[in-house]
């Protein structure tokens, strides 16, 4: 399989149309004739490789003049201020290197991805960085920390099934690490996630009004029913929805979706599943970012 994905890559770079550039800490396919960016983050253990192979995107936006700028960065569920500073100096350093478009420049990710990507287009904006997002578009990310814990501890009682515990047990145990207990207070919480619907906060995103935003979520409540046990309320796109709902009301415009898909979510291997890369149309994001 690794064979397989290293001879696409040779066969990619070989095309006249774009340049390919790997490195420690980003892929980067490169459009010949460049009208923006798309910088996309991965979901907590993954990586660049895993976003490009799971996230069909690359082929169409080059063709569209859209560079990809893929991440390495994960394990991040949200960003403190050094991390913030330092990812957007990164991005930037990376940018001006590689003569990388500065204009059209969206931003995404999967998952915990996701949330990276709200938090550092909020924190360009904010800071007034020289590199200004036009866009930010999230896929299934657990966008409210408090919620997350809660379905953790929920999903611990129920005891259901080995890989929910299992997840919901580093959860817990990572968040009560970085934030305490929340019996004992929330306001780490809130100053870390993107969202917190318990307080109805989005101090972390209030940079984004003036962006267009994309929120993709697969609402399969059979399916998390039938493989974790779980409720609506217990899910990425239940705290998605009410983040849109949010946002709507904060900003006024009409520059934010919510997209939810049906029956949309499969991994590469064909294994289905709702929380995938494979809920976005490709073709439409492309349509979205260059209209």
């Amino acid at each position: 399989m690794s064979c397989k994905g290293q001879n696409e890559k040779n066969n990619q770079t070989e095309k006249p149309t774009s340049e390919i550039i790997k490195t420690s800490e980003f892929e980067l396919i490169k459009a010949e004739n460049q009208k923006g960016l798309l910088i996309l983050f991965p979901c907590f253990p993954c990586d660049s490789e895993n976003t490009l192979s799971e996230f069909k995107i690359a082929e169409i936006s080059k063709e569209n003049g859209f560079s990809v700028l893929a991440m390495d960065l994960n394990e991040r569920l949200y960003l403190n201020p050094k991390e913030k500073k330092e990812l957007a100096e990164k991005i930037t350093g990376i940018i001006r290197e590689q003569n990388l478009s500065e204009k059209n420049i969206f931003v995404g990710g999967f998952s915990s991805g996701g949330n990276v990507s709200l938090i550092i287009s909020d924190y360009l904006v904010k800071s007034k960085s020289q590199i200004q997002p036009k866009g930010v578009f999230i896929v299934d990310s657990p966008v409210d920390l408090l919620g997350l814990y809660k379905t953790a501890e929920k999903n611990l009682k129920l005891n259901f099934s080995e890989p929910a515990v299992a997840e919901s047990k580093w959860i817990k145990e990572m968040l009560d690490n970085e934030f305490g207990n929340p019996e004992s207070g929330i306001v780490n919480y809130e100053l870390n996630s993107p969202f917190t619907l318990e307080t109805q906060n989005i101090d972390n995103l209030k940079g984004l009004k003036n962006l267009k935003i994309r929120l993709y979520t697969e609402p399969d409540l059979k399916w998390w029913s039938e493989n974790a046990n779980n409720d609506y309320e217990d899910l990425n796109a239940y705290y998605i929805q009410k983040l849109s709902e949010k946002l709507k009301t904060e900003f006024g415009n009409n520059s934010i979706e919510l997209i939810k898909t049906e029956n949309k979510g499969y991994r590469v291997n064909g294994e289905r599943h709702p929380h995938s890369w494979s809920i976005v149309n490709e073709k439409d994001l492309i349509k979205w970012m260059t209209e």
